[in-house]
């Protein structure tokens, strides 16, 4: 089992930044990934971005040039940086991670809310 604990979010004005940070704890399997997915109200939950241990980055096009995720492997903690933020940023941002051998996200965390409003 693998728990991911989120920090960080809130409420921020158009324009401004955030950062989130997750970390796992658990049995951890190497290497892996860990992203990060939002869900806008009435819409489904989305890929922002994720990072592989050997540091390989995939990100949403919405977000390119805006988020920067990063991790450190040492403590098993993935943060995502947010900058420009806009009101379509609102959302609730949850944390993932997967061993590299699985197909799909398969831990979660329970999720922060980011509101980007004037």
């Amino acid at each position: 089992q693998v728990h991911l604990e989120e920090s960080g979010g809130g409420l921020v004005q158009p324009g401004g930044s955030l950062s989130l940070s997750c970390a796992a704890t658990g049995v951890i399997f190497n290497p892996n990934t860990m992203g990060w997915f939002r869900q806008p109200p009435g819409n489904q939950r989305e890929l922002v971005a994720t990072i592989s241990s050997d540091g390989t980055t995939n990100y949403a096009d919405s977000v390119k040039g805006r988020f920067t995720i990063d991790r450190n492997n040492a403590i098993d903690t993935v943060y995502l940086q947010m900058n420009n933020l806009l009101p379509e940023d609102t959302a609730f941002y949850y944390c993932a991670y997967r061993p590299n051998w699985a197909i799909e996200f398969n831990f979660w965390g329970r999720g922060t809310q980011i509101t980007v409003s004037s």
